[in-house]
C-alpha cells in the first residue's frame, strides 16, 4: 500500500472524482503498455509511469493532498525518502543540527575528555549556568536578612571626610532601629555604613563586584557576596532593599540609583524610597532632572518627586525607612 504524504497548505478535490480520475489515468497506461510490450526500454519507461500513477492512487484519498498537482518526481522522491534534503539529523537536547552544522564531538565526550583547556569556562552556555547560580545563591543568602536599607556611595571617598562619619553614622541608625545595611561592599561610603551598622550590633551586608581594581569586601560585613554580573547584583540591592540612601559618587552610584529610580517609575517594583545625601553634591543633577528634562518632556513633571535631598543623615535614616515603620 502507497505511503501517503501530506502537502502543506493544499487541499484535495472531492476525493470520489480524484479516484475515478486516477484509476481511469491507470487503465489507459496498463493498455498503452500492453500495446507498446515489444520494446524493452519503452516498456520499461511504461511500467515505471504506471507505478507512479499507481502511487498517486494513495495521495487522492487523502483530505490534505491532490492528486492532481503532484508530478512524477515529486510524487516519488515525497513517497521514497522522508529525510531531509540535508541529510541526518543530531539532536544535541533541544537542538537540532543537519549537514555541516552536525559536530564532530558529543556532549558525553567532551564531558569526559581530559582537556587542560579552559576555554570552555568562557562559552555562552556555560555563562547562563553561572547566571543562574548566582541568582540562587544571592536569594539564599539574603531571603532572611529582614527588612533592609541600602547604602550607595563612592569607594574613593576618604575616612577623613564628612561624608564618610555621614554614612557611618546612617549605619548605625538603622542597626538601633533592627534595619540591615547593604552596600556594594568595597571601601569608602560602603565600609562606612557597613562599619556603622556592624559596631552597633547590627546587620552588616556586603554585595561585592569582581572588578580588576576592586580590594574586595571590607572588614565590616557580617554576610557578604561577590558577584561576577553587575545586573545580578543590582536585583539584589533592589529585592531586598526597602529604602536607598544615595551618598557622593561616580558613574558607579549613577547606576544603582537611576536603576532603583528607573523600576520605580515603570512601576517594575513597588514605590521604594530614594534620598539623596549631599545637596551640594547632588543639586546641579537635580536641577537638570527638574529643569531640563521636565522643561522637555523627558519625564513627567512628578517624576522628580521619586527623589528627597537632605545633608541630615537622621533625616536621610528616617525617610529610608518610612515605609518600614508602616
Amino acid at each position: 500500500m502507497a505511503k501517503i504524504i501530506k502537502k502543506n497548505g493544499k487541499k484535495a478535490k472531492k476525493s470520489g472524482k480524484a479516484d475515478d480520475k486516477v484509476e481511469q489515468h491507470g487503465s489507459v497506461e496498463k493498455e498503452t503498455v500492453r500495446k507498446h510490450g515489444s520494446g524493452k526500454h519503452h516498456g520499461k519507461t511504461k511500467k515505471n509511469e504506471v507505478a507512479n500513477v499507481g502511487d498517486r492512487t494513495g495521495t487522492a484519498v487523502r483530505p490534505e493532498a491532490r492528486a492532481d498537482t503532484f508530478d512524477e518526481g515529486d510524487a516519488t522522491s515525497d513517497f521514497h525518502e522522508e529525510s531531509s534534503p540535508l541529510g541526518e539529523t543530531y539532536h544535541r537536547g533541544p537542538v537540532v543540527m543537519r549537514g555541516s552544522m552536525i559536530p564532530n564531538d558529543t556532549t558525553s565526550g567532551n564531558l569526559l575528555r581530559n582537556n587542560e583547556s579552559t576555554d570552555w569556562l568562557h562559552m555562552d552556555p556555560w555563562r547562563v549556568l553561572r547566571i543562574q547560580a548566582e541568582f540562587v545563591d544571592g536569594f539564599g543568602a539574603l531571603a532572611e536578612v529582614g527588612p533592609a536599607v541600602a547604602v550607595f556611595g563612592s569607594a574613593r571617598t576618604k575616612r577623613t571626610d564628612p561624608t564618610y562619619k555621614a554614612a557611618r553614622r546612617m549605619g548605625r541608625l538603622l542597626a538601633e532601629r533592627g534595619v540591615a545595611t547593604i552596600t556594594g561592599g568595597g571601601p569608602g561610603i560602603m565600609e562606612a555604613a557597613n562599619r556603622g551598622a556592624s559596631l552597633a550590633g547590627g546587620t552588616s551586608v556586603g554585595l561585592g563586584i569582581e572588578l580588576p581594581h576592586e580590594q574586595g569586601l571590607n572588614n565590616y560585613i557580617n554576610l557578604g557576596m561577590t558577584f561576577r554580573y553587575f545586573f545580578v547584583r543590582k536585583t539584589m540591592f533592589v529585592k531586598y532593599s526597602s529604602g536607598v540612601i544615595v551618598c557622593p559618587g561616580g558613574f558607579g552610584t549613577m547606576d544603582e540609583m537611576f536603576e532603583v529610580l528607573t523600576l520605580v517609575q515603570t512601576h517594575k517594583v513597588t514605590t521604594i524610597p530614594v534620598v539623596l545625601f549631599d545637596t551640594a553634591y547632588w543639586s546641579g543633577l537635580f536641577d537638570w532632572i527638574n529643569g531640563t528634562l521636565t522643561e522637555r518632556g523627558m519625564i513627567s513633571p512628578i517624576d522628580p518627586n521619586l527623589v528627597t535631598l537632605t545633608d541630615d543623615p537622621d533625616e536621610a535614616v528616617d525617610y529610608a525607612t518610612r515605609l518600614i515603620d508602616r
